[in-house]
């Protein structure tokens, strides 16, 4: 790492360059917008070169995609402690999917993963592997042995996939206004009820 630029204080490695980038990243999308942001913006933040930013990022796409997996690592851990206090899986993603639908149009890093129509939305959306791979952070750190419910294999990946295709039907269009508790009344009928009949089916079907 060259001495000059980082604030006069380089980093140690790559680890903790990818790391301040990103901080950087977020300042820059927050005076100037994701649309707007670019490489050399960044670059400029941190007092270093486009090239320096370069090598860790390939382009700005792949950069703000970094910026909203961090965020969103962090949201996740929100989640999983506003539920750790239930028992049932079908309320703690019912309650983690109606936290995501009020709270994300707020949260400007995340949404770089998600809001639809955006330039830098990853190929693929919702169903993107970078919007995998968080909705599966979420179920890993959720106090639930999904195995135990019988939602394993096709069955997890299926549910996480009605999970995010959920969240981007409210985000696309939230429809009707509803109240914080009708929007969680709407989600445990439609959500929650198929949750349960697979997971307590399959346990009084191995009971």
């Amino acid at each position: 790492m060259r001495s000059r630029g980082w604030g006069g204080s380089p980093p140690a490695d790559d680890d903790e360059a990818r790391a301040r980038i990103i901080e950087a990243a977020m300042r820059c999308v927050d005076s100037r917008g994701p649309t707007k942001t670019t490489l050399s913006d960044v670059a400029t933040e941190l007092g270093v070169t486009r090239q320096t930013v370069y090598r860790l990022y390939s382009n700005i796409d792949e950069l703000l995609q970094h910026v909203g997996i961090a965020a969103g690592d962090q949201f996740v851990n929100r989640m999983v402690a506003r539920v750790s206090g239930q028992s049932d899986p079908a309320e703690m993603l019912v309650e983690c999917l109606a936290y995501t639908i009020e709270r994300l149009p707020k949260e400007r890093y995340i949404s770089l993963l998600f809001v639809l129509n955006l330039p830098v939305t990853p190929a693929g959306g919702i169903t993107s592997p970078e919007a995998f791979a968080l909705a599966n952070a979420l179920f890993d750190r959720l106090p639930v042995d999904w195995e135990a419910y019988g939602i394993v294999g096709r069955d997890r990946d299926d549910l996480v996939e009605i999970y995010l295709r959920t969240l981007q039907s409210f985000e696309a269009d939230p429809g009707p206004s509803r109240t914080r508790a009708q929007t969680r009344a709407l989600l445990r009928r439609w959500v929650g009820s198929a949750v349960r009949d697979v997971a307590y089916g399959s346990r009084e079907g191995t009971g």
